[in-house]
């Protein structure tokens, strides 16, 4: 099945009322009760803001205003809602989202609300997430398509350990990239999007039903979000949407053996290689690993080229078009995925270039000129400086 026949599939009338499961009520009602949450967020935060309002001061800061930081609410009670307008089947798999999601959104509403939860507690509550998903459902990752690591892999402890692991590591990298408008929920989207696809090429209709309701949810959030930035996704809605993107890869890769588990990565390329870098960056400069700066790979493009090629516009418009065109990149990632997801060394192929593309760039705009990036070193030692 091709991928144009896969989209044709998915957009089909028959598609939606019976090969999957009567996703297209469910997906409605998932969008327009976020939307509609979020609209509400924002009118009452004058009741609600001495708890919910991210300030406009700060190292990561690029707002301009007082704006509520709780869109996971809005997200969260849109899947509730698309779970109430859901056939039985998809109800036990939304089900299974929103119980398992619980202890990362709580820890990070909680970290949006009172500033006071560290990030080894948010990661651990996003590696709980992992775990809970995993006792509700049986799935852990049990290969990742490397020789020998598959063999570890094979015993439950490791596997479910490295499944935590694998979990709590996509959830902060969609908190990690969540710095401009639009930019962690059109990643986010696009990626739900292209796991639907590959899900439903694969014939598992049910894990596309789920990823369609999951990318409606976090649609209706981006329709308040972009491009004026009345509501933040926050910590607790990074974090949802980072589990459950994380859960979807799992369960993707666990129930279709044809599916490759380098196209489940190269699907999440974008905020993978960004929390790797950074992660290399602060071991470098010898940072707190929860300790902001303004080195992402958004915030360079935003001071390095938007604001030149803007020039005179307002920030707000800088903040909004950054955030679209950066969370853009993910398209090319969705539609190679979805084009090389039954071979392993396409899939990997893809992958392995487009994470050094994003590092050429990540370089280019560091140093003001293009060089390998494969002299790690000589980056390090200029972010040192």
């Amino acid at each position: 099945m091709t991928l144009l026949h896969a989209i044709d599939g998915l957009i089909s009338k028959y598609a939606f009322t019976e090969e999957l499961y009567g996703t297209w009520e469910a997906v409605l009602a998932g969008l327009l009760a976020s939307f509609l949450v979020c609209v509400l967020l924002v009118l009452t935060k004058s009741w609600h803001g001495a708890f919910s309002i991210d300030a406009n001061e700060g190292i990561q800061k690029f707002h301009f205003s007082a704006t509520p930081r709780i869109g996971g609410l809005a997200i969260l009670a849109g899947l509730c809602v698309a779970w109430l307008n859901a056939s039985q089947e998809l109800k036990s798999m939304i089900g299974i989202f929103l119980l398992a999601g619980l202890p990362a959104f709580v820890f990070g509403i909680a970290e949006d609300t009172t500033k006071k939860v560290s990030v080894l507690q948010r990661l651990v509550a996003t590696m709980a997430s992992g775990l809970f998903a995993w006792w509700l459902t049986g799935y852990s990752i049990t290969r990742v398509d490397v020789w020998g690591i598959d063999s570890v892999l094979s015993v439950s402890f490791f596997s479910v350990l490295f499944t935590c692991f694998v979990v709590g590591g996509v959830a902060n990298s969609i908190n990690m990239i969540d710095g401009f408008n639009g930019l962690a929920s059109t990643t986010s989207t696009l990626a739900f999007t292209s796991f639907a696809l590959i899900a439903y090429q694969a014939g598992d209709m049910q894990l596309a039903a789920i990823s369609l309701v999951l990318a409606s949810c976090v649609l209706g959030f981006f329709g308040v979000n972009w491009p004026f930035g009345k509501i933040f996704l926050g910590d607790g809605g990074a974090y949802f949407v980072g589990f459950s993107l994380a859960w979807v890869a799992v369960m993707l890769i666990e129930r279709n053996a044809q599916v490759s588990a380098f196209a489940a990565v190269l699907v999440c390329v974008h905020p993978v290689t960004e929390v790797l870098l950074s992660i290399y960056r602060r071991k470098i400069k010898k940072l707190h690993p929860g300790q902001p700066d303004r080195m992402h790979f958004h915030s360079l493009v935003y001071r390095r080229y938007m604001r030149r090629w803007l020039f005179g516009v307002s920030p707000g418009v800088l903040n909004s078009t950054t955030g679209l065109m950066v969370g853009l990149m993910s398209l090319g990632a969705g539609i190679l995925a979805n084009i090389f997801y039954q071979s392993l060394w396409c899939s990997l192929f893809a992958l392995l270039a487009l994470m050094f593309a994003y590092a050429s760039i990540y370089n280019r705009m560091v140093r003001h000129r293009w060089r390998s990036p494969v002299s790690f070193s000589m980056v390090a030692k200029l972010l040192a400086d």
